[in-house]
């Protein structure tokens, strides 16, 4: 069998730099460790920590109990309102957002404040798209879209000026179709394509080996946003797609009939995930 490992398959550089900082933290600081949310969408991962002490707080209310340790903020980033807190009860705390999602933060910040209507292309309840919402001075004028039928009902009073930004992860094909629909509308918008070059170039990798192979394997967390749009898109490509997390989802019996196997995975999956998925196909074909 032929087998096909994307070379953009894997941690991307701001999911390794929060990983590594929570890592680092967790040897070297002798106070408790909190995370707010976990860390990356990968259970292997959040429960690697959680066996070396490092606690998930899930609420801002919670956050309030972790003045005996050091917060680390996730690379999905998170509102003004979590800087805030922290800053009044005067919680240690690592910022281990990652750099392209703070540029989302400070475009927000910025254009919402001259008075524009901040557009997120997104899913709205995806904590780096709950971050970025966070950052608008006017939530009242601040719409998450994620869908064509959202697009097509997305309307304001007068003829406002229009922000467009994106979710860093999200579809960028989805992203320029939704965009082209809201642009039929005439409002005066600005659209800035925040989606991070490393999604890009996964997406449209995984596009192109999906569509030279008879199956394609793309391995991530259910709840991983990235990993799921590598889903979508490599379904659309090869009909037989099979979404895991680890080694022991994958049914080999499915893939016997096959010659040729893509795999690919998502920028919360950890290398050796990756490579025990690779090892197991080749060896076992």
């Amino acid at each position: 069998m032929k087998v096909i490992l994307a070379e953009t398959a894997g941690f991307c550089f701001g999911v390794k730099r929060a990983v590594d900082t929570v890592y680092e933290q967790a040897e070297q600081n002798g106070g408790r460790i909190y995370t707010y949310g976990p860390i990356i969408h990968n259970e292997e991962v959040v429960n690697d920590l959680e066996q070396k002490g490092v606690q998930v707080v899930e609420s801002l209310e919670n956050l309030k109990n972790c003045r005996d340790g050091t917060v680390i903020i996730r690379s999905h980033g998170v509102g003004r309102k979590v800087y805030e807190l922290l800053e009044s009860e005067n919680i240690p705390c690592v910022d281990a957002t990652c750099p392209f999602v703070l540029k989302i933060h400070r475009i927000v910040e910025q254009y919402s404040r001259e008075g524009c209507h901040v557009v997120i292309i997104g899913n709205s309840s995806h904590p780096e798209v709950e971050g970025i919402q966070g950052w608008s001075h006017n939530m009242e004028e601040t719409t998450v879209i994620s869908t064509e039928e959202e697009a097509e009902n997305f309307t304001l009073k007068g003829k406002k000026r229009v922000c467009i930004v994106s979710q860093t992860t999200f579809n960028n094909k989805k992203f320029k179709e939704l965009v082209e629909i809201i642009g039929k509308k005439g409002y005066d918008i600005i659209v800035l394509n925040t989606i991070c070059n490393a999604t890009q170039e996964r997406q449209a990798e995984a596009r192109k080996i999906a569509g030279q192979v008879e199956a394609m394997i793309v391995i991530g967390g259910k709840t991983s946003s990235n990993t799921q749009k590598l889903f979508e898109i490599c379904k659309k490509e090869c009909e037989n797609t099979c979404y895991i997390q680890t080694m022991k989802d994958l049914d080999f019996s499915e893939l016997r009939s096959f010659n040729s196997v893509g795999i690919t995975a998502g920028a919360s999956t950890p290398n050796k995930i990756i490579e025990e998925v690779q090892k197991n196909v080749r060896n076992e074909f």
